[in-house]
């Protein structure tokens, strides 16, 4: 099955050009002029990847994100916007987003990009696979579902791949480079990123995410799981 991308922009212009971008590297694309349009058109059809942009009448990109993630839609999304301010970008990966390009952008670059993410969302696809229990915690490798205490905890694409990682290496420290790479593969993003995908994580399986217990910081060293 080919893979498919949806285009969320009300800016006809950027869509002809992000579907053409696309189109040439052998995508199949949709369209979608608002937000809300997106949300129904994702309950119709599987997409696997979806280019947002923030700025939209009605229902704006941030909000698109924020419903898929409540409904447990695990597509990658990447957030393609005018607005260049880092609070911005962090604020779209704290709340579920996979990645944030500005405009203007490179066609190349946000090709590469595109099927990068979706490869490696598709490396985490679905099948058999094993289950990992470790403490509270139950991870299926096969589904991409993750329990703690027998309740399922949805996560993001990037929050499943972190979170994959710690409980298949319980107690071992990752550096924030090493994370980079194994998560990100290597590709250059803002530095904090990872501290906001640690954040996220505490939230979500944490008892006390201020006084983490199961995602500790090692100082100087990076991070570890434990349980």
């Amino acid at each position: 099955m080919a893979d498919r991308v949806l285009i969320v922009d009300d800016d006809e212009a950027v869509c002809t050009m992000l579907y053409k971008v696309i189109r040439s590297n052998g995508i199949e694309a949709d369209t979608a002029p608002s937000g809300q349009q997106a949300l129904r058109m994702v309950e119709q059809k599987r997409y696997d990847l979806m280019l947002l942009d923030v700025n939209m009448p009605g229902m704006d990109g941030f909000e698109v994100v924020q419903a898929l993630r409540l409904r447990g839609v695990q597509m990658p999304i990447m957030i393609v916007s005018g607005r260049q301010e880092d609070y911005d970008t962090l604020y779209g990966l704290d709340i579920g987003a996979d990645d944030y390009v500005t405009k203007p952008f490179n066609p190349v670059v946000l090709g590469a990009k595109v099927k990068a993410l979706i490869r490696r969302s598709r490396n985490y696809g679905p099948g058999k696979g094993e289950e990992i229990i470790a403490g509270p915690f139950r991870y299926h490798t096969g589904t991409l579902r993750f329990y703690k205490n027998g309740q399922e905890i949805p996560l993001s694409s990037k929050e499943n791949a972190m979170m994959k990682l710690f409980i298949d290496n319980v107690n071992r420290i990752f550096s924030k480079d090493m994370l980079y790479d194994l998560i990100w593969g290597g590709a250059i993003i803002d530095e904090n990123a990872i501290m906001v995908y640690v954040n996220r994580l505490r939230q979500k399986i944490e008892d006390e995410p201020s006084k983490p217990r199961y995602i500790q910081t090692v100082r100087g060293l990076g991070y570890r799981f434990v349980v």
